[in-house]
């Protein structure tokens, strides 16, 4: 009676979403502020007060045609903005064209894929990662092929990815600084990745694509440097979404910015453009690209997250926690106390702790924090990481 792939993938469906309803049914029994979710990344600082002023400005002026359709790759004027300011911060010369706006990064990792992928063609993702990339892939007839991260740092293994290509490689997908480890993968990581595709584009006469995901871009601490993968790699596509450096997640505003150095670039930039169209998103929200462009150079204030960040791994490791301690993004990726992950997220709720299992992010025996929530909440949800704690120590 219906697709029999999509009944099937309801079975697979997102830990985090499922973790995320079982916090709704669980503050409704026992209160709101007895519950400690840590499931979903929904920002909870509010936007910048200049993405916010703008929005009442746009509002209230009330022009003729602002709620009207524009070009699918969005407004001339809003890309201009964009360009210039990916251009400043990675020294790579785009322009107006080689940005497309999108409905965030969901839909801008659907539209690359569509873009570039014929039926069968293989598409690589380091494991843990997000897990819709899998159904991105599929989405747009591609194979998904999963590599394993070094477990060490969480960064790729490039012996792995070495092995892993084949003629059938169409792309890579990298997300730094990543979910759902918080690890910004280091230059000379992606330069070794980068001269390995260069090697096997070579060995095999094809191209491979990377698809450089980046909706954490802006938060990343410590005075990290964030390499660019528009610069390092030749065959970049990079996305992002305002979702994240500027609260607005439901809001659905992102973009595509396509290498000028690809071969035939313009015909993959019309490529885009059609499939953002016939993809069934049209264009990005005529509204927030408006937004957008008196907001592009900023975001909230990354100290926020910073501080929760300090708070919260520092008093688990004093708990006998282990984690790696994250660079970038508003996660933190511990080692459960048992190799069954899915029975710790269990033996979390007894505490109201709601936790994503890594399995549902291909990296069994972690669980997943998503420290975006009040700072009140991190600090109620202590004595009960405490309790869990002491089940297993």
């Amino acid at each position: 009676m219906f697709s029999e792939k999509i009944v099937d993938n309801l079975t697979k469906s997102s830990w985090i979403r499922a973790m995320f309803e079982e916090g709704e049914k669980l503050r409704k029994i026992y209160g709101a502020d007895k519950v400690f979710d840590f499931s979903i990344g929904n920002p909870d600082p509010e936007p910048p007060e200049v993405t916010k002023d703008t929005l009442k400005r746009l509002v209230l002026e009330d022009k003729p045609k602002m709620h009207g359709y524009m070009p699918n790759a969005g407004y001339p004027d809003v890309r201009e903005k964009v360009a210039i300011q990916i251009s400043k911060e990675t020294n790579v010369p785009l322009t107006m064209k080689n940005i497309v706006m999108t409905c965030g990064a969901g839909a801008a990792l659907n539209v690359a894929l569509k873009a570039i992928l014929n039926p069968g063609e293989e598409v690589i993702v380091f494991a843990p990662f997000f897990v819709e990339y899998l159904s991105y892939i599929d989405n747009n007839g591609g194979k998904g092929v999963i590599v394993k991260s070094n477990k060490d740092t969480f960064e790729p293994d490039i012996n792995a990815l070495e092995a892993s290509i084949t003629p059938k490689t169409k792309a890579v997908i990298v997300n730094t600084p990543n979910n759902p480890t918080g690890v910004v993968y280091s230059e000379s990581i992606l330069k070794n990745m980068a001269e390995v595709l260069k090697k096997k584009e070579k060995e095999f006469n094809t191209t491979i694509f990377v698809i450089s995901d980046e909706p954490y871009r802006k938060v990343v601490y410590d005075n990290i440097k964030l390499p660019s993968a528009l610069k390092i790699f030749e065959n970049s596509i990079m996305v992002d979404s305002f979702s994240k450096s500027l609260s607005l997640p439901g809001e659905r505003i992102g973009y595509i910015a396509v290498s000028p150095y690809i071969k035939d670039v313009d015909l993959l930039i019309d490529a885009i453009v059609y499939c953002n169209r016939v993809l069934g998103f049209v264009n990005a929200p005529a509204l927030f690209q408006k937004v957008i462009a008196e907001s592009v150079d900023t975001s909230v204030d990354i100290n926020i997250y910073k501080e929760r960040r300090d708070l919260l791994y520092n008093s688990l490791i004093k708990m006998g926690y282990s984690c790696i301690k994250p660079q970038g993004a508003f996660y933190l990726f511990p080692k459960a106390f048992i190799e069954d992950d899915i029975e710790f997220k269990n033996r979390a709720l007894k505490y109201n702790l709601l936790l994503v299992p890594g399995s549902g992010f291909y990296c069994p025996g972690y669980f997943r924090i998503s420290y975006c929530v009040s700072l009140k909440t991190i600090e109620n949800s202590l004595p009960a990481f405490e309790a869990l704690a002491k089940e297993f120590i």
